[in-house]
């Protein structure tokens, strides 16, 4: 993995507005109506291409293939990939996972006023019905693929394919196979480790996506405590440990955000109070939310929390508002936290993926490249503060 040597390298989540001919193929793979698969299958690679070099010209170190081969979410894509799982309609808007939640409970009026606008997008429930393998190899490799031969054609650091995390893989699933939870979370954890270890022998650095773990405290806490809670969170650092074992940390970037979604975030747990568990991930980066003005205040956590020589990947631009961060302010916040942690372990990043599927975003597209040149100017002023001038 790349460091900031010599200067403030950026890089961002991942995920990012897919473009309308792309969405046109993806609404007919969801609709499971006909489509020319060749055409299909030529966007794809044409559209990854265009957005790798996009991502370079605006001077992103460290790009993504902004997730565009995935044709459901960054968490439910998993149920293209692994087998032992079945969809079913969700019946009553009661039993819907996603419209739980002590924000939601304690918010209720806001929250009805945003479903009306901006419906839930998972509308189905995944049951696991039977063993669980990884069945994705070939949509997998097609990815790798197709984002290589992008990063070919560019002069940037690195890429970065972002996955999800043991956690977050097919969230609020249920189970209908495995004798507990224990041994479903761990099958998806051995499973997911083959498309992980293929993304690093492709070399490729792998970014585990892994909002589950702090958005369960909102689900969990009341009526469970924060024990129960921070039992569950080491459980689940431990079983991703479990899936990355042997491979090389410093391929493996490990994501944590709070949800994506456009609420209040009153809910949320403090980074302070999970930092010491988070930090148990076998990985060479932490990329955490950082921007947005529910979490801002806590780069301060880093005055104490122990790197241990792994690298910082701080949200310095947030995902969640079309207002465009003033490059001074993004050199700010990059500044304040590599004083505190080391110039050299700090990559410039944002909060969360611009997209959260296929066809929800939480930005404009022209929005979000003015945000991630904003991110670039930032990473220069800093950079300039932090090495001088003739570093910038």
């Amino acid at each position: 993995m790349k460091r900031s040597t010599d200067r403030i390298l950026t890089t961002h989540v991942g995920s990012l507005i897919r473009p309308a001919e792309l969405q046109e193929f993806l609404r007919a793979v969801q609709g499971g109506k006909p489509y020319d698969e060749n055409a299909y299958q030529q966007c794809l690679t044409d559209t990854v291409a265009a957005v790798v070099k996009q991502q370079a010209d605006t001077g992103i170190d460290v790009p993504s293939d902004g997730e565009f081969g995935k044709s459901i979410s960054w968490a439910q894509y998993a149920l293209t990939r692994l087998s032992g799982f079945e969809r079913r309609p969700i019946r009553e808007d009661k039993a819907n996972p996603f419209k739980r939640g002590a924000d939601r409970t304690r918010f209720a009026e806001f929250y009805a006023e945003l479903d009306a606008k901006e419906a839930v997008s998972t509308t189905t429930e995944a049951i696991c019905t039977g063993p669980i393998s990884y069945s994705g190899l070939g949509e997998l490799n097609r990815d790798i693929a197709n984002f290589k031969a992008a990063l070919g054609k560019v002069n940037v650091a690195e890429g970065f394919l972002p996955v999800a995390a043991p956690a977050s893989v097919i969230p609020d699933r249920k189970n209908e196979f495995y004798k507990t939870d224990e041994e479903l979370q761990a099958a998806i954890a051995g499973a997911m480790r083959t498309e992980y270890k293929a993304i690093i022998d492709a070399g490729l650095v792998v970014q585990l996506d892994d909002a589950r773990s702090a958005v369960t405290y909102d689900r969990m806490v009341p009526p469970g405590t924060f024990d129960d809670y921070k039992s569950w969170l080491e459980k689940q650092i431990e079983i991703m440990n479990e899936a990355v074992k042997g491979l090389p940390q410093e391929q493996i970037r490990y994501h944590v955000c709070w949800g994506s979604w456009p609420g209040p975030h009153v809910s949320d747990v403090p980074l302070k109070d999970i930092v010491d568990i988070i930090l148990k991930a076998k990985v060479g980066a932490f990329v955490i939310e950082g921007a947005n003005p529910r979490h801002e205040h806590e780069w301060k956590v880093w005055k104490n929390a122990r790197l241990d020589g792994r690298v910082l990947i701080p949200g310095v631009i947030s995902h969640a508002t079309n207002v465009v961060e003033h490059p001074e302010l993004v050199a700010e916040r990059i500044v304040r936290l590599a004083n505190l942690v080391g110039r050299e372990n700090v990559i410039g990043g944002t909060d969360c993926g611009f997209a959260q599927g296929p066809f929800y975003r939480r930005v404009h597209p022209t929005v979000m490249w003015a945000k991630l040149e904003a991110l670039v100017a930032g990473a220069r002023l800093a950079s300039a503060e932090l090495w001088g001038r003739a570093a910038a």
